[in-house]
């Protein structure tokens, strides 16, 4: 008999009709990515051999010079940073001093800071910061050549397509690269969320830049405790002497036997997952949401595409015509049975995403929201 953990622990399971949150365990594994780190699990290997196969067969599948598997992309964004760090002086990052780590400049677009580029302040180097997060004043490729000096370690990217919720007045990716590869300094890009498509792990490092770093959690449905990082081989050099099981940074950000196995099968599932068959399967659900709830006075079922990470792949808003209702809809939607977890996409409406979820989960989702919809009629909505 299969444990139920959750249920011994009384955790109440939720339908993550949001999408790929980390706050709500991100994707779904596999039964085969299950299976392999079920295998993984079982037996000892030195880490570093398993690390150079895994990393040889990564490299291949995703059409990169060199990969690497971290235990998150917060770890790589870290991991890069320091690689960089070490690259910029010659030495192995925890031979640098304080003095010299704090020498090494870090550069980013002023719209491209967030919560993730802690992961680059805890390298506690300084963060120079070009442009502004408007398009008041758009940033040029001068406004970065003149940033560049001789400290200058890396130029972080954080890669989002028009639609995400980025702010306009960066440099294009291609103009970043373009600027440092001049002066030979490594583009490290933040793409965590940029898969799908499929495409992305091989196209952004195909521009150029040195490293790019996906979350193994979100989409490509490996371990959420993992990360991918792509990139060159010259940069990659020096991850591997940077990260785990490399005694120092690295050493913090220890990744198990099972998460390199799993992502590694996450990743060979996901370049041959046929990815247009799967857009088609979310617009039919949308489509079939749209008529479900078309002669309706209270709910009204809107789709959205790109999604709110600016990733190609279509989602459904449900719109209700009760203003500022969406926080009572959520509490709603989380109370009843099953449990289901969203966010609101504005005062009267919720997300509903395809991306993470199944037909029977998407009818119970429609189930739902018909509830909702009597329960709001019934009180007086129009």
């Amino acid at each position: 008999m299969t444990r139920d953990i959750y249920r011994e622990l009384g955790v109440r399971t939720v339908i993550n009709a949001a999408g790929t949150y980390t706050m709500v365990g991100g994707s779904r594994m596999s039964e085969e990515t299950l299976s392999a780190m079920a295998s993984a699990a079982r037996n000892h290997v030195v880490i570093k051999e398993l690390q150079q196969k895994v990393h040889e067969r990564l490299a291949s599948i995703t059409r990169n010079e060199a990969a690497f598997v971290t235990n998150g992309a917060a770890a790589a964004l870290h991991i890069a940073g320091a690689s960089a760090i070490a690259r910029k002086w010659g030495r192995p990052f925890p031979s640098l001093s304080p003095e010299q780590i704090a020498k090494s400049e870090i550069i980013v677009h002023r719209a491209h800071r967030n919560p993730y580029d802690w992961s680059l302040r805890l390298l506690n180097c300084p963060m120079t910061e070009i442009g502004f997060p408007n398009m008041i004043l758009p940033t040029t490729e001068d406004d970065l050549e003149y940033a560049i000096t001789d400290n200058t370690a890396a130029v972080f990217y954080f890669f989002m397509p028009p639609g995400g919720w980025v702010a306009k007045g960066a440099l294009s990716l291609e103009a970043t690269i373009r600027v440092a590869s001049r002066h030979g300094i490594p583009v490290i890009v933040d793409a965590a969320a940029q898969v799908p498509p499929a495409e992305n792990l091989w196209r952004i490092t195909g521009l150029g830049a040195d490293a790019c770093i996906f979350s193994g959690g979100k989409d490509l449905r490996g371990p959420q405790a993992s990360g991918l990082m792509v990139g060159k081989k010259d940069f990659f050099s020096w991850v591997e002497k940077t990260a785990f099981p490399t005694y120092g940074v690295g050493r913090m950000f220890k990744v198990g036997r099972e998460e390199i196995v799993g992502l590694l099968a996450a990743v060979e599932q996901y370049v041959s997952m046929d990815g247009e068959a799967r857009v088609q399967w979310a617009e039919g659900r949308i489509a079939a949401a749209m008529k479900a709830f078309a002669g309706s006075s209270m709910v009204s079922v809107e789709r959205l595409y790109p999604n709110e990470a600016g990733q190609p792949f279509p989602q459904m808003a449900f719109r209700f015509a009760v203003p500022g209702c969406s926080d009572e809809v959520l509490r709603l939607l989380r109370e009843g049975d099953p449990s289901i977890f969203t966010m609101a996409a504005d005062g009267e409406s919720v997300f509903v995403n395809p991306m993470t979820l199944r037909d029977s989960e998407l009818d119970s989702i429609g189930e739902r929201m018909k509830e909702i919809e009597a329960l709001f009629l019934t009180k007086g909505g129009k």
